[in-house]
């Protein structure tokens, strides 16, 4: 290792930043996955006081959008400081107009990209190369980085080549792949890097600046008389822009002793057959040509660097002279291109240079899919055949127009000496992964290994699933491919043994764990018969703990990470030592958890020191070798989709679907979360009867609808299977049909939070192990699902009973356990669910909704109606809403004039235009439309099918109902990259609703601050606190005059969030309802089951104030606004410091928050006097 060089564990995110942040004074930037922890990481560091090389803290801040980042990137180039930023897939396109200014003005920008696919049929947060592929006429130059090692020493390539060129660069490296694994790399330290850095260029770009001590005018205006020539002014800096990379490689590698070159080759220097390519998947090839070489192949790969501008010259001199044929793999797709990108410049210049070579090009890993040695053979076996696929593709079933290739061979690469690999499957929120990155850090820190940890996660937040992959090594791990041949794998949630094949990537011998509460003869019962077999087959150690019992004796709740990498630790003692391994991991642990209070540590050290005494070692008959399947009982039939699609991709089985399988537009059906039936539940809540006050309160905080009140007619109770109890219901029955009501929970769709058990005032609800009532209540919610008919409580509709008897068309979604929003968008399905049409901006709300294959919007089970959802970007969903209301005014004026041509039509029979007329009358009104148009439909059909307006009528007539749009998102949308657009729509005279769901910060890329975050609360990119107060969306939007406004919390007033939504509703114009969501991200200090209560508390301390701005009122002589709160009771400071967000700050700078808290009350309490008075 270099003697200016230290070994450190990161990953590519870090080793960007570390870089970035040397050699920038400013740093603008906006969250985006997967590079938000980019700007976290560097906002952190400056807050340490860590100092770049101009000897101050870099400068991060946080902007409203990815164009505004741009923007500002460019405007502090212009001025003369050195700026640079982080980002990805969509937030890259914004800055996309930007990037062409600052390439045309040649200043040097240095941009980091975690590259990541973009939202096209569908949006996807995995990692491939279309991002940056749609910079490449930009005009900056283009970098790549193929390993979080070269990430670090390219990211400094970058830095000091735009400063000696004046070419901006564009510096990518894999998203998820390499910008999130973790691995153990030479970094190289300020002082080493400070001597490289032309001081000389850096002041002559200073002197470039916008200054008025000596003014200049950049960005004017130009004609067609000089415009043209003026762009090829720039000529010669990108000439020379190639040799002044390679130098500046060549000053990084007299440091580092790393050289790289624009196009490196790899390989048999006779070569015949090589690959050209980019990114993480040239480590892939390597191993793949040694492997190749040594069985009599003569192949090679050239692994190309800089892509822009392109070097030609430098390319062809790295291709051996013998190669015959190329296969060029773009990690892109264009559709209609005559090939992808870099097949086009490599074939180019081949041509361009007479050398008789044959290329072909093909495509791979679009969206993080697994590219990995079996799959490079193929390229290579393709490239070798009589009749090569030409555009080829590879890793997929292409069974529509036939280009994939045949990638059924066995895996050939055997793990380097001395490697030790292991994958853990965890689920979001439990630690899981966390604890494979402390673990990865132990390894480094005690031993003389490189370690490499590497993530994939499920899009269902905290309770999805999580696969960490762990390496461990005496030398550099290069392997860029999920693991093959495990020595220990690591359940940590036992209902995954029927989900997941965890056990085909685990070698002969090797250690699997378990975690689970189950004996060992219940393990006998509970595991599959292919597990079974696996186990015994292989010969495997295997061991269980009940991890979760320990973490809740030990006061950790769902968290089992320490617990588990004890475990893990303590199995690999024979590789690790174990002592100074557990001495760094508690060190890693006290650091962890310090800002959750000391308690919260002790925990944690307690739980580490009982782990390994928990872990049993099962000792397994021989007969699991033999073991037979036991056929599932006969069910009801599975859709198609289902059986083809949905469960294949939740078994992680989805790359083996082909392409015939897939809509070509995106689409999927309705309600397909009905049948994941997750089972992540550690405890789910059982009914008592006698204490039920049937409120129904329960259904209608539930986060997953996954419990719901019945009403049974005594025949239907009295068919009920054992176990199924109720209770003489309080209203819906009669003299003459008395009714039964039951509380039912749904044991495979709920996720445990305990929302219901915390807010039910008859204390009916309590929460005990799904084991010890599952089987009997699955059996129950059977009959009650196919058994017991939907009935009518015979109460107002606009009530909270009433509307939980109503069929919710939003279930069993991917949000967190006691998530705030999803309350919200099920009551809004509940109430105007058949006739919904929702624009759903991107963020949490649009992942837990509808996360392929898994849609959680589904159809009323009596008309087969339900809620219509689209998703258009992030920014644009106001806009894209706004849309949706026109076409759908513009789409029901047309059906009305031909309403009102059949109204007029005295040849039609009499009750065919009174029908029309009744249509015309109440098209307005939800429930008149609907009636009078279904009268009407049956009325034409019966007398006048073939009348010309009336076949029209026909054709559209699902445009009769009243349909209600709405636009939803989050708060990063309405407050920050979306609030032009949403302020514009509602400045409109259209009839569009809008429902923010404010979480007061940025909660689908992990917490960062937001306009919607309150003074003093702690977020990402605000850790000392945030010292600016909330943007007051709802008293802005009332300043129009004729928006309806609402400000709601659901758990505070059932009540006046059900008037709002339904005002709102029916208010004709524009209407806003913003409604506060308790999140994950804010550390609810008494648990996400307590988010309704979170609600009321806010509400009563005077933090969210309740009111309804109606303008429709004034009309009625009464005033427009309505506050639905009582005075602040003054239990500000203690509501606030019951969350992390709030607490924190007493903990790292109490001086501070002794000053912003105390503020933060006086001005809530000045908006709940301004409001008040408003009335």
């Amino acid at each position: 290792m270099n003697e200016k060089s230290t070994k450190q564990i990161m990953d590519g995110c870090t080793a960007a930043t570390h870089v970035a942040y040397a050699l920038s004074e400013i740093a603008t930037i906006y969250p985006i996955t997967p590079v938000a922890s980019m700007g976290e990481t560097a906002d952190r560091w400056a807050m340490q006081g860590r100092k770049n090389l101009m000897g101050q803290p870099l400068h991060v801040k946080e902007m409203e959008s990815e164009l505004g980042a741009a923007g500002a990137t460019h405007g502090a180039l212009s001025a003369g400081a050195l700026a640079t930023t982080f980002t990805a897939s969509q937030g890259l396109m914004l800055m996309i107009p930007n990037m062409y200014k600052m390439a045309g003005e040649l200043l040097p920008a240095v941009f980091h990209v975690g590259t990541r696919s973009l939202a096209t049929h569908a949006l996807s947060i995995f990692g491939d190369h279309q991002d940056v592929m749609a910079c490449r006429a930009t005009g900056f130059a283009m970098l790549a980085s193929a390993s979080v090692q070269e990430t670090m020493d390219l990211a400094l390539v970058a830095h000091l080549a735009a400063i000696d060129g004046r070419v901006p660069v564009l510096h990518f490296f894999d998203g998820w792949r390499t910008s999130n694994e973790s691995s153990t790399i030479d970094v190289i330290p300020y002082e080493a890097m400070a001597p490289m850095v032309d001081w000389d260029k850096v002041r002559a770009f200073r002197d470039r600046a916008l200054n008025p001590v000596h003014p200049t005018l950049r960005g004017s205006a130009q004609n067609s008389d000089v415009y043209f020539q003026n762009a090829e002014a720039s000529n010669p800096f990108y000439l020379a822009f190639p040799e002044i990379v390679q130098k500046a490689m060549d000053r990084c590698a007299s440091v580092t002793g790393r050289q790289y070159h624009l196009a490196d080759y790899y390989g048999a220097p006779d070569a015949t057959d090589i690959i050209i390519c980019m990114g993480s998947s040239t480590a892939v090839v390597e191993e793949t040509v040694d492997w190749l070489n040594t069985h009599g192949y003569k192949t090679g790969v050239v692994k190309l660097r800089l892509f822009r501008p392109f070097p030609a010259t430098q390319l062809l001199e790295a291709i051996p002279a013998n190669v015959k044929r190329i296969a060029v793999l773009d990690r892109t797709k264009e559709p209609g291109a005559f090939g992808e990108p870099l097949y086009l410049d490599v074939a180019a210049a081949v041509l361009d240079a007479g050398r008789p070579i044959k290329v072909i090009g093909g495509r791979y890993g679009l969206s993080s899919k697994e590219f990995n040695p079996v799959m490079a053979k193929a390229v290579f076996d393709n490239l070798m055949s009589e009749h090569p696929i030409k555009g080829f593709t590879v890793g997929i079933d292409d069974d529509v127009t036939h280009l994939s290739l045949d990638i059924s061979g066995a895996h050939f690469i055997v793990p380097a000496p001395g490697m030790t690999q292991a994958i853990f499957y965890g689920m979001g929120s439990d630690g899981t992964v966390g604890a494979t990155r402390q673990i990865a850090d132990c390894v480094s820190s005690v031993a003389p290994l490189y370690a490499q940890a590497f993530f994939n996660y499920s899009a269902k937040k905290s309770g999805g699933y999580t696969i960490s992959q762990l390496r461990f090594a005496p030398a550099p791990i290069k392997e860029a491919y999920s693991i093959i041949d495990a020595d220990y794998v690591g359940c940590n949630k036992n209902t995954y043994v029927d989900r997941f094949e965890m056990l085909d990537n685990i070698k002969p011998g090797g250690i699997f764990v378990l975690n689970s509460p189950w004996s060992a003869d219940e393990l006998e019962e509970k595991l599959p018969s292919r597990m079974k077999r696996a186990i015994a087959s292989k010969k495997l150690r295997f061991y269980n703990i009940d991890a979760n019992a320990l973490a809740q004796q030990c006061g950790l709740g769902v968290r089992i990470n320490s617990i588990m990498a004890t475990v893990f630790l303590h199995l690999m003692s024979d590789k690790l030592p174990f002592d100074a391994a557990m001495q760094r991991y508690s060190q890693l642990i006290s650091q962890s958890y310090l800002h959750e209070g000391q308690a919260e540590v002790q925990n944690n050290l307690s739980a580490i020191d009982k782990a390994t005494e928990a872990l049993k070692e099962i000792n397994y008959p021989s007969s699991w070798t033999v073991v037979p399947d036991v056929m599932p009982a006969a069910g009801s039939p599975i859709p198609d989709f289902i059986k083809d699609v949905a469960r294949p991709c939740l078994q992680l089985l989805g790359s083996n679907i082909p392409v015939s399988a897939l809509n070509p537009d995106g689409t999927m059906p309705m309600g397909t979360t009905a049948y994941e039936k997750r089972r992540i539940a550690v405890n789910i809540p059982r009914w008592t009867a006698q204490k039920c006050v049937q409120c129904t309160d329960c259904s209608f905080v539930c986060p997953h609808a996954a419990i719901r009140p019945y009403l049974l007619s005594e025949a239907e109770e009295a068919a009920a299977p054992q176990g199924f109890t109720t209770a003489a219901a309080r209203y819906g029955g009669s003299k003459d049909a008395k009714l039964f009501y039951r509380i039912q929970v749904f044991p495979d769709d709920c996720v445990g939070c305990g929302s219901c058990a915390t807010i039910c005032p008859g204390k009916a609800l309590d929460m005990v192990p799904v084991a010890s009532i599952h089987d009997v209540q699955a059996q129950c919610l059977d009959y009650a699902q196919t058994r017991v008919t939907r009935k009518n409580p015979g109460l107002p509709p606009a009530t909270v009973i009433s509307t939980q008897f109503r069929q919710p068309l939003m279930q069993f979604s991917g949000a967190c356990a006691g998530c705030g929003e999803t309350p919200y968008v099920k009551l809004l399905t509940q109430l105007f669910g058949q006739r919904l049409l929702i624009a759903n901006a991107t963020g949490c709300s649009s992942i837990w909704g509808a996360n392929f294959p898994s849609n959680a919007y589904c159809t009323d089970t009596e008309t087969g109606r339900g809620p219509a959802w689209g998703n258009s970007l992030f920014e644009d969903n106001a806009e894209y809403g706004f849309g949706m209301a026109c076409a759908t005014a513009a789409r029901r004026a047309t059906i009305a004039a031909d309403v009102s041509v059949l109204a007029g039509d005295s040849s039609v029979p009499s009750e065919v235009r009174d029908a029309a007329q009744s249509w015309l009358r109440g098209r307005a009104d939800a429930d008149a439309a609907d009636a009078a148009g279904t009268a009407l439909v049956k009325a034409i059909e019966a007398s006048c099918p073939d009348n010309p307006a009336g076949r029209k009528i026909l054709e559209r007539a699902d445009m009769l109902p009243k349909q209600s749009v709405w636009a939803i998102g989050g708060d990063g949308w309405a407050y920050d990259i979306g609030f032009a657009g949403l302020d514009h729509v509602l400045a409109q005279d259209i009839d569009i609703n809008i429902l923010v769901m404010d979480t007061e910060c940025y909660s689908n890329t992990g917490g960062q601050v937001s306009k919607a975050t309150p003074l003093g609360a702690v977020m990402k990119y605000a850790a000392d606190g945030k010292r600016t107060i909330k943007k007051d969306l709802g008293r802005m939007m009332m300043t129009y005059g004729n928006i309806y406004v609402a400000s709601v919390a659901l758990g505070a007033n059932y009540m006046q969030t059900i008037k709002a939504l339904m005002e709102a509703e029916a208010y004709p114009g524009p209407s806003i309802v913003i409604a506060y969501c308790p999140c994950i991200n804010h550390g609810i200090r008494s648990g996400m089951s307590h988010a309704a209560v979170e609600q009321k508390l806010a509400v009563k301390a005077g933090y969210w104030p309740l009111y309804r701005y109606n303008p429709a009122l004034t009309a009625q002589g009464k005033p427009a606004l309505s506050v639905d709160c009582a005075t602040p009771d003054g239990s500000l400071i203690t509501f606030i410091n019951g969350e992390n967000r709030y607490a924190d700050l007493r903990m790292v700078d109490p001086r501070e928050a002794a000053i912003l808290q105390p503020e933060l009350q006086k001005h809530l309490d000045e908006v709940y006097s301004i409001i008040v008075k408003q009335q």
